[in-house]
């Protein structure tokens, strides 16, 4: 049965894995120069001039707007099952908490492992990208949601921690490609990496669960609380690894306002294509979020403020149309259960905002950017100082093919994993439901059924 076995694996798992972490982080994990007792010297050394210089006060507010959106925004965007909410803060929060260890190791080696001494040095940027990359996994989730058992979401986020950090530096490091925002390297990849997990653990049978796969009144306000807090702390997703000064700032107004005008769309096409004109809460919950998505590449570029209301007007309206019509047909025909909409809300979006991004790189001219605008909007220094706007685009198109083929492949053969039947996973008629895996103390659970006669 599954509780039998969730007994022994889920223990096994966490306790392993967690001693894992402890070791490889003592052979590898430092605190870097910014976050060493050696600071004091450090800024001596390179004629800094006050603490406030350090990078913490610069990155840390992103952080924690960063943090909130993963553990409460992503989470409780994924409460509207009338009887999943614990499985989906509860998994949530377990995915994240392991996730962003074993990525801190996995981007480091990627990305800052010192070779004179062999360590990784971490400091606040490296918490923020350890949070993007958990977010690829989240998302990847968001389509597996109470199809999956807790040791199941354990190995997706051990290999999809992988998979981000590999597809990552391919992007940003031998593309050299820029996505502060994530489009393609989080959204795109997490999207597709989901979804090829869920084509792959197909339940032909999953009807048998199909009356508790909706919501109910309050199950939906509580899933607003994570669209809010995703919402309203957007700019700072996109903006928290851009350059110090006119990037971040840039990336933070243009976010905002995509927002925005996803907003008004995705209620527009909500009403006009329900009969009676009333709101579905499904689009508003996502859709709404599909301007955010799609900004992630092109927001720190000079996209213009009506041309980020553009992007959120466009993808507003193609993730709600996308709820509506998209959703069915890849469940009758491609046979892919996709049960928070991730097809609509990451995937779709997240491949939009990367060719946007191409798009406006490519046309990119000095007279927008000035000379030096250029250069460091696009980072063309050292290898890549004869690098053109033109070939730059090709690049970023490249990179948005890149994330979706990682995804994709990845996906499938995390999936093939997956359906080994030793992970404790739940029956047909026993997805959607907490009492798989929590102790669910409800009055209701046990209450006769409406119309018995109490004896």
């Amino acid at each position: 049965t599954v509780c039998t076995n969730v007994r022994v694996s889920l223990p096994a798992v966490c306790f392993v894995w967690q001693i894992a972490m402890i070791v490889l982080f003592g052979v590898f994990i430092r605190y870097n120069e910014e976050a060493d007792t050696h600071w004091q010297e450090f800024r001596r050394e390179n004629n800094i001039s006050s603490d406030i210089e350090n990078d913490f006060y610069f990155r840390y507010p992103s952080f924690q707007d960063v943090h909130v959106m993963i553990f409460v925004g992503f989470g409780f965007l994924m409460t509207f099952l009338k009887r999943y909410s614990f499985g989906a803060v509860g998994f949530n929060f377990l995915v994240a908490a392991f996730g962003i260890q074993w990525a801190l190791l996995m981007q480091g080696w990627f990305h800052t492992l010192d070779p004179a001494t062999g360590k990784i040095l971490i400091g606040v940027e490296n918490l923020i990208n350890a949070d993007f990359c958990v977010a690829g996994c989240l998302i990847a989730y968001g389509a597996l949601l109470g199809k999956v058992s807790p040791v199941q979401l354990l190995v997706l986020t051990l290999f999809g921690v992988t998979l981000f950090a590999v597809e990552e530096y391919i992007i940003l490091d031998l593309l050299h490609a820029r996505d502060a925002g994530g489009s393609m390297v989080i959204h795109a990849f997490g999207g597709y990496y989901g979804l090829a997990i869920s084509w792959v653990l197909y339940r032909p049978n999953l009807n048998l669960s199909k009356r508790l796969n909706g919501s109910v009144y309050h199950s939906d306000v509580f899933a607003m609380i994570g669209t809010l807090f995703l919402w309203m702390f957007w700019p700072s997703f996109n903006s928290a690894i851009t350059d110090h000064g006119d990037g971040q700032h840039r990336a933070a107004i243009n976010t905002y306002l995509a927002l925005a005008s996803s907003v008004l769309t995705a209620v527009g096409i909500s009403s006009v294509t329900q009969k009676k004109g009333k709101l579905d809460m499904v689009h508003i919950q996502n859709a709404t979020l599909a301007g955010g998505v799609a900004m992630g590449t092109a927001a720190e570029f000079m996209i213009t403020p009506y041309g980020s209301l553009i992007v959120g007007f466009c993808c507003g309206m193609i993730s709600t149309f996308g709820y509506v019509f998209v959703t069915p047909l890849l469940e009758k025909y491609l046979k892919l259960q996709d049960t928070c909409g991730v097809h609509n809300l990451h995937a779709v979006p997240g491949m939009l905002g990367g060719f946007i991004g191409a798009i406006v790189a490519a046309s990119a001219t000095e007279e927008v950017y000035s000379r030096e605008g250029l250069i460091n909007t696009f980072d063309f220094e050292g290898d890549f100082a004869d690098r053109t706007v033109g070939t730059q685009g090709g690049f970023q198109a490249a990179a948005c093919c890149v994330a979706i083929a990682f995804g994709i492949v990845g996906g499938g053969c995390v999936g093939l994993v997956l359906k080994i039947p030793i992970w404790g996973d739940p029956a047909d008629d026993n997805c959607y439901d907490d009492e798989a895996y929590w102790e669910v103390r409800e009055c209701f659970l046990n209450s006769p059924p409406v119309g018995a006669v109490a004896l």
